[in-house]
């Protein structure tokens, strides 16, 4: 398939807005939910590539069946997409808030050069996640995100491509993009995580954060939704 200069450069902008679309609020929120498990910077970037790879599958599966049988995604039916990303955010956060309590963090008195103080303290260890784990919720919170970006990204293919072959190429390049703006941006949010991972109570609190603000963007996103059905 020739690829002519107007294509090229329509390709181009479906790279920018690829790693653009990486930087949308709830996969931001998503991704730190997942990424505050992790205690290696390298991991941290495996996981944006995970989630990316994961919305380029289910982006590319739903753009081949709209574009081979000229399908339409339904309003109502996008609304649904978008209502369970809320909901998957606000399991993400429930499940970094089970994580903070099942280690019964607690304020512990100790006495040290004859003055009393307090610390935190943890009755439980903290292993090193299963990585294979962490890879796999990330894939699959990056196909749920596919999901619910598809109507605007197949309507953009539907009204500009020439082709089931550019359609296709477009998926693939924007998809390239989200991996590759992912992966920085893993990488961007894990240095903090990375850092706090030294001093408790900075850990706590920035997991305490994520878990709060992916469970309050949960929440608006399933309002929202809910207030367009009507």
């Amino acid at each position: 398939m020739a690829v002519d200069a107007s294509f090229a450069a329509i390709l181009g902008l479906g790279l920018l807005l690829g790693m653009k679309h990486a930087l949308d609020a709830d996969h931001v929120v998503a991704v730190s939910t997942i990424v505050v498990e992790n205690r290696k910077l390298w991991r941290s970037s495996l996981i944006g590539a995970f989630w990316g790879l994961g919305h380029t599958l289910t982006l590319l599966l739903v753009g081949i069946a709209i574009l081979f049988f000229k399908l339409a995604i339904p309003e109502k039916l996008a609304l649904g997409f978008e209502f369970a990303v809320g909901v998957m955010l606000v399991i993400l956060g429930l499940l970094v808030a089970r994580r903070i309590m099942r280690h019964r963090w607690h304020l512990h008195p100790h006495e040290h050069e004859g003055q009393s103080h307090l610390h935190w303290h943890s009755h439980t260890d903290t292993p090193e996640h299963h990585h294979a784990h962490l890879s796999m919720k990330s894939l699959l919170v990056g196909m749920v995100h596919g999901l619910a970006g598809s109507a605007a990204l197949m309507l953009l293919v539907l009204t500009t491509m020439k082709s089931v072959g550019q359609g296709i190429l477009y998926i693939l390049v924007f998809g390239a993009g989200s991996i590759g703006g992912m992966m920085l941006l893993t990488t961007a949010i894990s240095l903090p995580f990375l850092w706090a991972a030294r001093l408790e109570a900075a850990h706590r609190a920035i997991t305490a954060v994520a878990s709060l603000v992916s469970i309050g963007l949960g929440l608006t996103i399933m309002y929202e939704t809910l207030q367009a059905f009507r």
